[in-house]
């Protein structure tokens, strides 16, 4: 089930390539479900990134995330994963993934999970 989610994820082109700005979205019905308990996972995925020349299509990414209600998947992976396929997705500059879970068992989860796009290397100073 994990790649067919994985194959929803669609890119448009950034229109304002060159410009530095911050994309904020939020999912506030995230669903999967436990792969231990079988329990439902309730959560708010926050994504945030800086766009190259792409940017995610949001009905895709609504679609994406959704395709998680039935896949059995711990907190800490569903938060890494997403960040993955959108960083394969759109490859952009930045990118912040949180996955904000709600209380469950009397445990409440936040997972983050970041990526910084390497910058080139300076070549060392001759002395």
């Amino acid at each position: 089930m994990a790649d067919k989610v994985r194959s929803v994820l669609e890119v448009v082109p950034n229109e304002s390539r060159g410009r530095h700005y911050e994309v904020n979205i939020s999912c506030p019905e995230f669903t999967a479900f436990c792969p231990k308990t079988g329990q439902p996972d309730f959560a708010t995925i926050h994504i945030k990134y800086v766009p190259d020349r792409l940017l995610v299509e949001l009905k895709s990414l609504k679609l994406y995330l959704a395709g998680y209600r039935s896949v059995g998947i711990f907190h800490e992976h569903v938060t890494n994963r997403i960040l993955d396929d959108f960083v394969t997705a759109c490859k952009p500059m930045r990118c912040e993934v949180v996955g904000d879970f709600n209380v469950r068992g009397g445990i409440k989860t936040i997972v983050r999970a970041a990526y910084e796009r390497n910058r080139k290397a300076r070549k060392p100073r001759r002395r």
